[in-house]
């Protein structure tokens, strides 16, 4: 991954003078073309080599070694837990959110492939179909409109292939899984008289799943001992394990003041316990079970294009993708609870229903008798007692529905888009290009594990008949096909019943986009120090976009998230302009001064007019040595899912309740502010102290929320940089430098305000936010009471931004016979140290720090070195990921300090052998991982930690070392 771009080496990949004269082109950054822009904007690179070398599957992979990114929002390893988009794969430059950097193909617009945002779907980039990966840092929304306000990933295809290509490559990891298969060819032609060339590319891509149980840190339910019981420093990273769901598949049933579940062997016993005691086996349920590490995914890719010149200097052109992409997730049956059917009376389950029968000593009257509940045993309803004065037993139950089905989903997304244009030159040292394209992604997903708790409720109300028969009470039920429900023990769910009550979930989505652009391009006019070039240009895009859950799901009839409809459309027209002027030139301390500014215009019809510009100042006092300072200012206008999301429900974790461990006499605005509430206060009459039941830090809901009156967010950045490339030196004379120091502030941020944010503040803090919380009521039970309920957040334009580091990048070419040795070294070294970085959760608040923080490290290099002699060639990569600590707002109303809880260095090694015995031929072999380095244990309960890997799977390798062999033929 170069630090600097230079025209000349995209052109040929042969480096020369800096200003030699070569063809004119247009780079990453600018829209202008030209050979002397390599100076302005701070560009890394990925070539064709780098994405053989590494054999990824895609793209993101490679992208994400660069230090440059962030934890991205979206992969295959941290998303298995989302109800949709799970197994998409996004990026996220400088830590600032995928909605903030701009993925291009191509230099233009590709559709979304994340319902409702401006996130690409990584997937359906076609990865051997690269030329190479344009990385551009720092506010580029001049140039290229709204989203670039972190920067710009420029994903170029290869052009004017010619031939035919093969790869087959096929891996698993060490313990056995991850399989993974890749197929891919590429074909392309020319015409006879050299004015048309067309390429096509197809690929098929298969990777295996990784299951939790199948890692020892994953294979048991655990929790962080600090996180959930202690609170102290030192057992932050001591788990708790096993540490169950007390949602078990044979039922929990409390009964007057009495518990009762089964026994292994299946039978009825009184007490309960989770974990397991002295005097009694553990009773909980092992999600981990059911978990997975990876999700897999199965790809099908096809991309071509085709240019023709139809007219003396002027071109056709035409670019396709279309990508087919299944993803499977997996994770542990449902955990229901009483009041997932019962919620409207308390969420008691009644064990007796009213009858009414003709009076057998009056016959003009009724007389109302109970029935009983077909299968409660003996021993739970003569516990039971009447909690709501209606004269009934009733009971509260929760049992894990294995009976019915494991959750999960297997999504179907098929993403195509297609652009077309032409491009010549007008007129002498003028051009344009004209283009139109179209792109859309549609989604089919459907859920398993779900129930309709209309169905189930009619199920559990199961009575005899006067055949002795065991049917549902509500004789409407059982015309419908209603079959009785046992929920007491495990496998008592029949078939019938399972069937009756199973609700399969069903997710359609459709994202579209629009774009259509006219450019134009040249040179002005002379002035002393060279040309002054001109850009100017005009944008149309329009996006739109539907995401609908089945009617259970969206009214949350299903047992799971109430996740309603949510449909919009914007559409934006854009006018821009880029103008270099070329200062000085060739005279002494100065072979090159260019001052370069653009500006672009857009009036969106969401949020009316926003305006981008940039200033930026491109020095070199000699030929080995460049400076650039670059001002920005970049906007970002909100999404479709900001703008128009009903409130959609979550169930956040990581969170910590300040009322913990608060007593009637703890001191303290805090302590306070918990006391006010009646049901904490209930709770610390009953227990001596604020105290939560296991399923109750397990059982935190909540509701997101977008906001129509949204305005867009400004992005305001600052980059100084230098080149050093030092020819003639001879001990360093192969090395090139670059340095940039980049310090980029977004003000008016849209952001959802985090809800551990939203607790602090209400408990201590300025109360502002203490409308978002919703606590249970004081008659819930002694440790239910006062226990946080739903936790909401809506989008604002509250927040802020800010992240200040430097860059360095060193590259190093050789020919080692100059030592008496033979072949060839290269090296390149990328090195991002954070200077600073936090977040405005609401005006006048606290930093919320993120420099350091795990998913954030304050230092992160890849290194990349190899070797090659004659037709053997090794490469060997290195990622560093810095120490890195606890989220300080989980930290916050603790005696702990910031910084001082974290997980230690992460050092990981890739290794590529390829050896070519034949110019058709060339076979590789390679291990990920090499050393098998296991990622930190970031346990359950501690912010950073994905559900069912352990650790921060989107920034550690939660995979573990994994092997590859393939072989590429060319034709």
């Amino acid at each position: 991954m170069s630090g600097v771009v230079f025209a000349n080496e995209i052109d040929n990949g042969e480096k020369k003078s800096d200003f030699d004269e070569i063809e004119k082109i247009e780079i990453t950054g600018s829209r202008l073309r030209s050979t002397d822009l390599q100076g302005f904007s701070p560009v890394q690179v990925i070539d064709s080599k780098d994405i053989d070398m590494s054999s990824v599957a895609n793209i993101q992979e490679l992208l994400l070694k660069n230090p440059a990114f962030g934890t991205p929002g979206i992969s295959r390893t941290n998303s298995n837990f989302s109800t949709s988009s799970a197994g998409v794969a996004t990026v996220d430059l400088r830590d600032l959110g995928s909605s903030r950097t701009l993925v291009l193909v191509n230099g233009r617009r590709f559709v979304s492939g994340v319902p409702g945002s401006s996130a690409v779907d990584l997937n359906s980039i076609p990865t051997q179909f690269i030329e190479r990966v344009e990385i551009m840092t720092g506010g580029a929304s001049a140039v290229y409109g709204s989203d670039a306000v972190a920067g710009v990933v420029n994903i170029i295809y290869k052009k004017e292939f010619e031939g035919l290509e093969f790869d087959l490559q096929t891996g698993q990891s060490q313990e056995g899984d991850s399989e993974e298969t890749q197929i891919q060819f590429t074909m392309g032609t020319s015409s006879s008289d050299g004015k048309g060339n067309i390429m096509i590319h197809g690929a098929y891509t298969d990777q295996g799943a990784v299951y939790s149980r199948d890692r020892e840190r994953s294979a048991v339910d655990q929790a962080s001992q600090g996180a959930y019981f202690t609170g102290a420093a030192e057992d932050m990273f001591t788990a708790v394990r096993p540490f169950y769901s007390s949602y078990a598949p044979q039922g929990r049933f409390y009964a007057g003041d009495k518990q009762y579940t089964y026994n292994k062997a299946g039978e009825l016993q009184e007490g309960w316990s989770t974990n397991g005691s002295d005097t009694m086996e553990a009773n909980g349920f092992n999600r981990m079970d059911y978990r997975t590490i990876a999700i897999p995914t199965e790809r099908y890719l096809l991309a071509m294009s085709g240019k023709y010149e139809f007219t003396e200097g002027w071109n056709a052109f035409m670019e396709g993708t279309y990508a087919a992409t299944q993803t499977t997730t997996r994770l542990e049956p449902f955990p229901m609870a009483s009041d997932a059917v019962y919620s409207a009376s308390g969420g008691q389950m009644p064990l007796e229903y009213e009858q009414y029968i003709v009076s057998a000593t009056n016959p003009g009257e009724y007389e109302r008798t109970l029935v009983r509940n077909a299968f409660v045993p003996d021993a739970i309803f003569d516990s039971a007692t009447d909690t709501d004065g209606d004269g009934i037993k009733d009971i509260f139950f929760t049992r894990r529905l294995s009976d019915i089905a494991a959750r999960g989903n297997t999504a179907d997304r098929d993403t195509f888009r297609i652009v077309a244009g032409i491009d010549g030159e007008i007129t002498e040292g003028w051009y344009t290009d004209v283009y139109y394209g179209y792109g859309q992604t549609k989604e089919s997903q459907v859920g398993s594990g779900q129930f309709n708790s209309l169905n189930f409720r009619s199920a559990l109300e199961a009575v005899e008949d006067e055949d002795g028969n065991i049917v549902c009470r509500n004789a409407d039920a059982v015309a419908e096909g209603c079959a009785p429900v046992n929920v007491f023990g495990e496998g008592s769910i029949s078939p019938e019943g399972a069937d009756y009550v199973n609700a399969p979930n069903m997710l359609t989505t459709f994202t579209s986009q629009t774009i259509a652009g006219v450019n134009v391009t040249g040179d002005l006019f002379e002035v002393p120090a060279g040309t002054v070039g001109l850009a100017l240009g005009t944008e149309y895009r329009e996006e739109y976009s539907r995401s609908e859950f089945d009617a259970l799901q969206s009214s949350g009839l299903n047992g799971g998230n109430a996740i309603p409809r949510t449909e919009g459309e914007f559409d934006v027209i854009e006018y821009f302009a880029e103008v270099n002027v070329p200062l000085l030139d060739d005279v002494f301390m100065a072979k090159q001064l260019n001052v370069r500014g653009a500006y672009r215009y857009s009036d969106y019809s969401s949020v009316g007019k926003t305006d981008s510009w940039n200033v930026a100042l491109d020095w070199a006092p000699i030929d080995e040595v460049r400076f650039r300072a670059i001002r920005a200012q970049s906007t970002r206008a909100p999404n479709i899912n900001e703008l128009y999301s009903p409130p959609s429900q979550t169930f956040p974790t990581g969170l910590t309740d300040p009322c913990l461990g608060v007593t009637a006499t703890t001191t303290g605005a805090q302590a306070e502010a918990c006391r006010a509430d009646a049901g904490v206060m209930a709770n610390i009459n009953a227990n001596g102290e604020f105290t939560l039941s296991q399923s109750d830090l397990q059982g935190i809901s909540g509701y997101n929320r977008g906001n129509s009156e949204l305005d867009a967010e400004k992005g305001k950045s600052w980059t100084f940089g230098v080149t050093f490339s030092p020819e003639g030196m001879s001990v360093i004379e192969d090395f090139d430098f670059t340095v940039d120091y980049y310090d980029i502030e977004v003000e008016d941020a849209i952001v959802s305000t985090p809800r551990q944010f939203i607790l602090d503040d209400c408990y201590g803090g300025s109360g502002a936010t203490c409308n978002f919380i919703t606590r249970r009521a004081k008659d819930t039970g002694p440790n239910s009471a006062g226990s946080l309920e739903y936790i909401d957040s809506a989008d604002t334009n509250s927040g802020g931004f800010v992240n200040e580091g430097v860059d360095l990048v060193v590259t190093y070419a050789k020919d080692i016979e100059d030592y008496d040795l033979v072949g060839q070294v290269n090296a390149r070294l990328a090195y991002t140290h954070v200077i600073d970085a936090y977040t405005i959760p609401l005006p006048g608040s606290e930093k919320d720090q993120d420099k350091g923080e795990i998913g954030a490290a304050e230092n992160k290099f890849y290194l990349s070195l190899g070797y090659t002699y004659d037709d053997l060639t090794i490469a060997w990569n290195t990622t560093f990921i810095g120490e890195s600590y606890l989220d300080d707002q989980f930290l916050s109303g603790s005696d702990l300090a910031a910084e001082s809880i974290g997980v230690g260095s992460v050092t990981y090694h890739d290794l590529n052998i390829a050896y070519r015995p034949w110019d058709m031929a060339e076979f590789y072999i390679g291990a990920n991982n090499l050393f098998d380095r296991e990622p930190p244990k970031i346990i359950t309960g501690l912010p950073g930690s994905d559900t069912g890997t352990e650790t921060d799977a989107g920034t550690y390798d939660a995979v573990g070392r994994r092997y590859y062999a393939g072989v590429r033929l060319k034709f």
